[in-house]
């Protein structure tokens, strides 16, 4: 038989629309990737920020960038 079962079905389950980002996601721009941080400096999720993989990716490229340039701290 071919049926799928109901114990694996997504239900109920909303798909958010994933947001672009308001500025240019650049090492320099050190005001916007704070705010992409947490409090203790971590880099936030995919979920918290909305973004999608390929700007989360380019992000945490910026972020640690700004790291190694001592721009950002890495531990608060």
């Amino acid at each position: 038989m071919a049926f799928k079962s109901k114990k694996f079905r997504r239900v109920g389950r909303d798909v958010k629309k994933r947001v672009k980002p308001t500025e240019p996601v650049e090492y320099k721009n050190v005001s916007y990737l704070a705010s992409m941080m947490s409090p203790q400096y971590r880099i936030l999720s995919r979920r918290r920020t909305g973004f999608s993989g390929k700007d989360q990716r380019i992000l945490k490229l910026a972020i640690k960038r700004a790291r190694f340039l001592a721009l950002l701290p890495y531990t608060a």
